[in-house]
């Protein structure tokens, strides 16, 4: 996680997730273009997917309660 968060919100923990959704996406869409930059060895693929995994279960913990915190941002200013 970068270690100053965007200021998208007044809520810092809310921010906090938003920057490392940005970086897990980011993450993710480098590793899709690796997969996808034409013919790689079999063994580069194995390392993407691997990492493409990675990036799914960080992806998966750093969700967890994303919702809450976006929907009590959005009563806060609604």
């Amino acid at each position: 996680m970068s270690t100053v968060a965007a200021a998208y919100t007044q809520n810092n923990a809310l921010n906090e997730e938003l920057d490392e959704l940005a970086s897990i996406c980011r993450n993710t869409l480098s590793i899709m273009s690796a997969l996808n930059a034409g013919y790689i060895s079999h063994e580069k693929i194995k390392d993407a997917l691997s990492d493409l995994a990675v990036e799914i279960v960080h992806l998966h913990a750093h969700s967890d309660g994303l919702q809450d915190l976006i929907n009590d941002e959005i009563g806060k200013n609604g």
